[in-house]
């Protein structure tokens, strides 16, 4: 029997597995990617008896591959919080899905394994921009306003490291940091102990003084447009610098294109957070475009759409 784990390679798909395989030691066949390469389970060839994991990437996308492995004889344990469509029943599935927006897979994990690596689902729910979400669930660790802060950081630096058009964009690859998480128990242990924490806030840092220089194309009271160049730090930075726009104007939709080196966008939109809806339906009318109610994007939005997904856009917010 092999052990397969396949994790989206953002700081909900990291910290998800380093949960689980902290509480639940195996030696695995690691498959995950840059944040956007969700279709993950067609790297993954099974046969009976190998036990999956799988870790925030949409069933929906996912949907054919799924069914191949099943039948293949392997049993998979599945948890995610992107639209997920219908959920095949299978003996061998066992599915742990809630697409609620104050929810996220790392703490579905948390969850299931009782908070016993609390610390870690909730510098992933800080990742994935649900600042309020993981402040409540924080309250039984006790920690004060600086420790928050530095769970804070953490989670936005490893999400940070996720995004880019390849890994060739990213300063670690997923698994390289996944790899160097997987010793720490405590997450401040990582943030005090791992030199390459430094590595990634500097570039974070660097990155993110970047995109304050750029200017919205398009705004008005209820949304903000951003066009960002065709670079490596740009498509590192275009999640978390919408993630930290709407933090600063939560009501107000945000949508980040990244000029792509042979045509069109990458984009990135979030839904207000005050409102936090509607970004996986907008992006779903789109054909690379996927995602949860609160955060979705586009892999690829050719040009000549660009004026359709502004007025869809405006439409849905």
């Amino acid at each position: 029997m092999t052990y397969i784990d396949v994790f989206n390679g953002d700081a909900d798909g990291i910290c998800a597995l380093h949960q689980l395989r902290l509480a639940q030691p195996v030696a695995s066949t690691l498959v995950t990617g840059v944040k956007r390469e969700i279709n993950l389970l067609r790297h993954v060839d099974a046969t009976a008896g190998d036990q999956l994991t799988v870790l925030d990437i949409s069933m929906d996308k996912n949907r054919e591959d799924l069914n191949r492995i099943l039948e293949q004889g392997a049993r998979i344990q599945y948890f995610d919080h992107h639209f997920a469509g219908d959920i095949p029943e299978h003996k061998n599935l066992q599915a742990f899905i809630n697409t609620d927006s104050d929810v996220c897979t790392s703490l579905l994990v948390n969850d299931y394994l009782a908070n016993k690596y609390l610390a870690w689902a909730v510098t992933a729910a800080f990742g994935d921009n649900l600042f309020t979400a993981a402040e409540n669930r924080a309250q039984p660790l006790g920690l004060n306003t600086t420790q928050l802060e530095q769970l804070k950081q953490l989670g936005t630096c490893i999400n940070y490291n996720g995004y880019g058009s390849s890994l060739e964009d990213l300063i670690f690859t997923p698994e390289q940091l996944y790899k160097l998480i997987q010793p720490y128990a405590d997450p401040f242990d990582f943030i005090n102990s791992e030199s390459a924490y430094q590595t990634l806030l500097e570039g974070f840092n660097t990155d993110i003084s970047k995109a304050n220089n750029i200017n919205a194309e398009y705004a008005d009271d209820s949304h903000a447009l951003y066009i960002l160049p065709d670079e490596k730090w740009s498509r590192r930075v275009s999640g978390v610098y919408a993630n930290s726009l709407a933090q600063d104007h939560p009501d107000r939709a945000h949508a980040m294109l990244t000029i792509q080196s042979d045509g069109g966008y990458l984009v990135s939109v979030r839904a207000p957070i005050n409102n936090k809806t509607g970004a996986d339906e907008l992006c779903r009318q789109f054909e690379t475009g996927g995602g949860r109610k609160a955060a979705a994007g586009i892999n690829h939005l050719p040009d000549n759409q660009y004026d359709k997904f502004l007025q869809l856009f405006q439409q849905a917010f």
